[in-house]
């Protein structure tokens, strides 16, 4: 059997786990990776978790530490079009070649155990960092924190970039319950890099920061940073201040996540320094320059000259920061969006608040799968007035064409509302991030 023929064996068994569904909890975790030699023992890791900004934050830092020259991992989720967009170190993501022997070797070893998708891919991931000798592996947590799988490790710093609605049935239905979730990557001692703003969720961040004696930096306070125009500048812990610095990622709110990066990469830097770590000025430019994170705001033009802005905002956190984008960072003639969601988020919020935006409103299904809202559900939380203006598209392919065929070149089409939406409009415009298709 040839490597892409195991390859598609692995993928085949990893997508069979999704029919066990989410399972908050870490001790069937740590007896499977003890079983596996506890790769997560044998690794630097940064450890992010929060309501959104993670990806960019965990993207951004990944930059950071490659450009510096530091052999570094980054497990993320979920991924857009190929679940090996998980899995990257340095440039790199995981070949087919070792994501089919980790599969099999995690297999092999759960001997008709059960484990979720999830729990699947954190343990090939810490195998995979491990077996590699990064430098470092910067992870982020798929939901929550406390009882996420990837809070087996114990890092060197813990980011929590802020704190929002999202995920209710799973984490509480207030920003407290909420916060108390991400709160559990906590741990002893090691120091903590947020975002978190001054409200419920903001105090309970700094009650069990103080209960863990966990020395607690943040933004606005300890550290800060501000726009001016495509360039930035960042006040360090030390008071360092750093001028016209690259963004190249758009929205205002990228100024805290990549203020998130770089504090936690002095925070490194102080814990290290005896180990001759070091990361200059000149590599904070580079990595800052290099850094991008597909499905994000990312703003591409076609061959044909038209403008597309692709974001996955699936929550009303994510939502706000589209609609202040749209509002300050692209200029267009018209907006043409195209919006699906999952029927389990909040789209009654995410879809009103930049609805009002577009000049043409097209509503598709993100995905192939029962958790989809249809089109028409979508229509249904719309205003009258909006809902003149909609229309309703069988396939994201079919949005896509119409879009296309209205827009000109000064117009902006911006697809948006979920990431699985983002992952198939990607794939039909850009192709995809690995190589799947070869």
């Amino acid at each position: 059997m040839n490597a892409v023929d195991d390859y598609q064996q692995a993928w085949q068994f990893l997508d069979q786990l999704q029919l066990f569904k989410i399972k908050l909890g870490l001790d069937s975790m740590n007896h499977f990776l003890a079983r596996l030699g506890n790769p997560q023992s044998r690794l630097k890791c940064i450890h992010i978790a929060g309501t959104n900004g993670k990806g960019s934050v965990g993207a951004t830092l990944h930059s950071l530490l490659t450009a510096a020259g530091y052999k570094t991992g980054f497990y993320t989720s979920p991924h857009l079009s190929s679940v090996r967009e998980r899995f990257k170190i340095d440039d790199t993501y995981i070949s087919k070649k070792d994501f089919a022997r980790l599969i099999s070797k995690i297999e092999a070893m759960l001997d008709g155990r059960q484990i979720t998708y999830f729990e699947c891919t954190t343990a090939l991931a810490l195998l995979w960092f491990a077996e590699q000798e990064v430098d470092f592996a910067v992870l982020e947590v798929g939901m929550g924190g406390r009882l996420d799988a990837t809070n087996v490790v114990t890092p060197l710093v813990s980011i929590i970039t802020n704190v929002s609605m999202d995920h209710e049935q799973h984490l509480g239905d207030t920003l407290a319950k909420i916060a108390t979730e991400k709160a559990g990557i906590i741990k002893q001692g090691v120091p903590v890099v947020s975002a978190v703003a001054d409200d419920d969720s903001g105090e309970v961040i700094r009650q069990t920061c103080a209960e863990r004696q966990a020395p607690l930096l943040l933004f606005g306070r300890d550290f800060d940073g501000n726009s001016d125009g495509n360039v930035w500048q960042y006040r360090g812990l030390d008071g360092q201040k750093l001028h016209n610095l690259p963004m190249p990622l758009k929205g205002g709110h990228q100024i805290s996540n990549c203020s998130l990066a770089l504090a936690a990469v002095q925070l490194l830097q102080r814990l290290l320094q005896r180990q001759g770590w070091t990361m200059s000025e000149e590599h904070v430019r580079i990595g800052l320059a290099q850094t991008r994170w597909p499905g994000r705001l990312e703003y591409f033009r076609t061959a044909q000259g038209q403008q597309f802005l692709l974001d996955g905002a699936h929550n009303p956190a994510g939502a706000a920061a589209l609609k202040a984008a749209l509002i300050n960072d692209f200029p267009r003639q018209r907006l043409l969006l195209v919006w699906g969601a999952m029927a389990d988020k909040d789209i009654q919020t995410t879809l009103r608040d930049v609805a009002p935006l577009a000049d043409v409103l097209i509503l598709t299904k993100a995905a192939e799968s029962e958790r989809a809202a249809h089109p028409k559900q979508l229509a249904a939380v719309l205003p009258e007035t909006l809902q003149a203006k909609a229309t309703c598209a069988a396939s994201v392919q079919v949005a896509i064409e119409q879009a296309k065929k209205m827009a000109t070149q000064d117009d902006l089409i911006c697809i948006s509302g979920s990431l699985y939406l983002i992952g198939t409009a990607r794939r039909l415009l850009l192709g995809g991030l690995t190589d799947e298709e070869e």
